[in-house]
């Protein structure tokens, strides 16, 4: 029904509560990363982390095995569910090499078989730097685009939607106390590409449907948003539902059954930041694009003019279904328009196809030849 266009939604009615979620979601991860930061990868705070297979080894046994080391107080995690990760800042060669008997004399391992990387905080501040910059690139190079594709309302729009949505994202990995590395920083900027990509569709949207719908006078900028973001919803459903399916394959069977840590930590990111991409897009920078643009002038007298005209509060008005059509719905060809052709029309145009192509370019076609009688 609604690819048909049987169907529409209300989104104006649904912003506020929209926005509402929006406001308690940003509150909570902004919370999340006061208090309790986030968790680090050894990546970005530098120091000396060992990994070794370990089946059915707990935490506790293992801090228990590292008593006296120094590593007893760093952290200690499970990977999977036959590994043991330990984390500890200490980059002494002497303290590595201990560390690393006790956890192989713990797994019953050769001590070659324990996993060591050793990180410098320097090395660590380099990338958090690098990932800084980039982020205020891709904010600059965002606005100034959509500011001479489109209108610098809707790159405004944009920008808030996209920091909504990695606020929230760090937010969850604040709150779940998820590792954050270098892959997942790769997913966070991915995750900005995709929210964009949904807000742009609807922009460009709304621009069509406006730039045909103004002149009538009828609509306020409100309800061409909404009909605009009824036209594309089945495009973001679609989009959400082929991107989703590739990453939950990516968590499930990459993470859980092959034990790739890695495809786990970028999943992750990627599951969130695409649900609150498509999320946002409907009611983050299409409200706050809507709230603008009904400030000024054109669209305040509009607005104004459609109010005293209707005084029922059921909500949005319906964009009419001529005007639709005229808003840039194609309209449904005619049968005779897709009608085959069939006998001595079929082989005249058979025979001018022929005749077209043996023809050089530039040059009229060859005269058919005679038969010799």
């Amino acid at each position: 029904m609604l690819y048909r266009g049987e169907h529409a939604f209300d989104f104006p009615a649904m912003w506020k509560k929209g926005l509402a979620v929006s406001g308690a979601l940003v509150a909570i991860s902004l919370v999340a990363l006061g208090v309790g930061g986030l968790n680090l990868g050894i990546e970005f705070e530098g120091g000396t982390s060992w990994e070794v297979e370990a089946p059915g080894a707990s935490v506790a046994d293992a801090r228990a095995a590292l008593t006296g080391t120094g590593a007893e107080s760093g952290k200690i995690q499970t990977v999977g569910t036959d590994s043991i990760r330990v984390r500890a800042d200490t980059d002494q060669a002497a303290d590595v090499v201990e560390i690393s008997a006790r956890l192989a004399e713990f797994a019953g391992v050769d001590p070659n078989d324990v996993s060591v990387t050793s990180v410098g905080p320097s090395w660590g501040d380099q990338i958090t730097g690098k990932a800084r910059n980039a982020l205020l690139w891709f904010f600059a190079i965002v606005a100034v685009y959509i500011a001479i594709r489109l209108e610098w309302k809707m790159a405004a729009g944009a920008l808030v939607a996209v920091a909504h949505d990695i606020v929230i994202s760090v937010g969850v990995y604040a709150v779940f106390r998820f590792e954050v590395t270098p892959a997942t920083v790769i997913a966070f900027l991915t995750i900005m590409g995709y929210s964009l990509y949904d807000t742009i569709v609807v922009y460009d949207k709304v621009r069509e449907v406006g730039g045909r719908l103004t002149v009538t006078g009828r609509y306020t900028y409100t309800e061409m948003m909404n009909l605009a973001l009824n036209q594309v919803l089945m495009r973001s459903i679609n989009t959400s539902i082929t991107s989703v399916l590739p990453v939950l394959s990516m968590l499930v069977i990459g993470s859980f059954f092959l034990g790739a840590l890695t495809l786990q930590e970028f999943a992750i990111a990627l599951l969130i930041g695409i649900v609150v991409g498509t999320y946002s897009s409907i009611f983050v920078a299409s409200a706050l694009v809507a709230w603008m643009k009904e400030r000024e002038e054109e669209h305040r007298l509009v607005a104004e003019k459609v109010a005293a005209d209707n005084d029922s509060d059921g909500g949005t008005r319906r964009v009419l279904d001529d005007d639709v059509a005229l808003a840039g719905i194609p309209a449904k060809r005619s049968p005779s328009a897709t009608r085959p052709v069939r006998g001595q029309a079929a082989q005249r145009s058979d025979r001018a196809n022929r005749t077209q192509q043996s023809a050089r370019p530039g040059q009229p076609p060859k005269p058919r030849k005679k038969k010799k009688r």
